[in-house]
């Protein structure tokens, strides 16, 4: 009895074995298809060391500082944007890096500075004439033919004289930390060459969304129409606008000589834009962190400057290359349209006016 008894024993155990090799096999399944897949592993195995440059030169900070921008990450604005990043990370010791947002990934230039305002968003670098909805004596820096030419406008913005008037947007949310600018604007039209004022009277022309950038539209000859600058490129291919104006670098990058192979050579204004950065986020950063970032944000406007010195001509050329028509205009008409408006914007108030003063002495 217990010889069959253990019998039956080996047998059962004999049976399991012989099923637990048989479950084996759709392991063993995955583990054969390991080397048919290898190469796709190793594939980015083998990338890692040309990716790694660009990680090593990232520097990331302990906080890390969101800053929106409306326009690609190759704009020289957002290439400086990209410096003062780093710059940052070393003069604070790594604890702060700021990341840009191009493409206006997080909103348009007016959606973007009201979540500053409202401490949602850390920083942005909007166009002066958005600014100026929030604090009109900002006009003045964007005010047609203020400046003589764009060293001059770059001596302005580093001379330290628009203290006060940064200081009209603390009680707003939001503090200036610098201002930059991409050069010259000048009209560009979608069917003919426009040198006079005669020649736009007229003409629908999308301007920013400013009081002043209407009223200089409209001294112009023009019927200044504002618009999302998302909006332009359909807008004048549908003939709802005649044209547009901006400066060359940023009318190439967003191919809107696709639409309006015509760059006339107004040179009327040199619209500042602005990087600021919400109160909460400055107050919440050490006195020693605070000073820092300011210094290296004005020191960052001389870089900017250089950068668009260097990339214009060669973005004349680039437009010239697409088959756009670039015309010279008659410069001291389209000024003498805008003498009073200059007045009107200058004379607002005592902090414009001693703005306008600091403009005129540093010519």
């Amino acid at each position: 009895m217990k010889k069959s008894i253990i019998a039956l024993l080996m047998a059962v155990v004999m049976i399991l074995s012989l099923a637990a090799c048989g479950e084996k096999a759709p392991a063993e399944a995955p583990a054969e298809e390991t080397p048919a897949e290898a190469p796709a592993e190793e594939t980015p195995a083998e990338e890692t060391p040309a990716e790694a440059p660009a990680e090593a030169e990232a520097k990331v900070g302990e906080t890390v500082l969101k800053c929106a921008f409306n326009q690609t990450i190759d704009n020289p604005e957002a290439q400086t944007l990209l410096k003062l990043s780093d710059d940052l990370y070393d003069a604070t010791e790594g604890r702060y890096s700021i990341e840009v947002y191009p493409d206006a990934q997080l909103g348009d230039q007016a959606q973007t500075l009201e979540q500053v305002t409202m401490g949602t968003l850390d920083m942005a670098l909007v166009a002066n004439a958005v600014v100026e909805t929030y604090a009109p004596d900002f006009a003045i820096l964007g005010t047609p033919y203020v400046y003589d030419s764009i060293e001059h406008q770059q001596k302005v913005f580093e001379s330290g004289k628009l203290a006060d008037l940064y200081a009209t947007t603390e009680p707003l949310g939001f503090t200036v930390l610098s201002t930059y600018s991409l050069g010259a604007r000048n009209l560009y039209t979608r069917d003919k060459a426009v040198t006079t004022p005669d020649e736009l009277k007229g003409m629908k022309i999308r301007v920013m969304g400013s009081e002043t950038c209407i009223d200089m539209m409209n001294a112009m000859g023009g019927v200044g129409t504002p618009m999302a600058q998302g909006d332009v490129y359909s807008a004048i291919q549908t003939g709802t606008l005649d044209g547009a104006e901006n400066n060359i670098i940023t009318y190439v990058d967003l191919v809107q000589y696709e639409v309006a192979p015509y760059y006339n050579l107004t040179g009327h204004l040199m619209i500042p834009d602005e990087l600021v950065i919400a109160n909460d986020v400055l107050a919440s950063m050490s006195e020693e962190d605070q000073a820092a970032l300011k210094k290296l944000a004005n020191e960052s406007i001389a870089y900017m400057f250089d950068l668009c010195a260097e990339l214009r001509s060669d973005y004349e050329a680039k437009a010239e290359e697409k088959g756009v028509t670039i015309t010279e205009a008659d410069v001291p008409a389209f000024q003498e349209c805008c003498k009073d408006l200059i007045q009107e914007v200058a004379n607002k108030t005592e902090i414009t006016k001693g703005v306008y003063e600091a403009i005129l002495s540093l010519r």
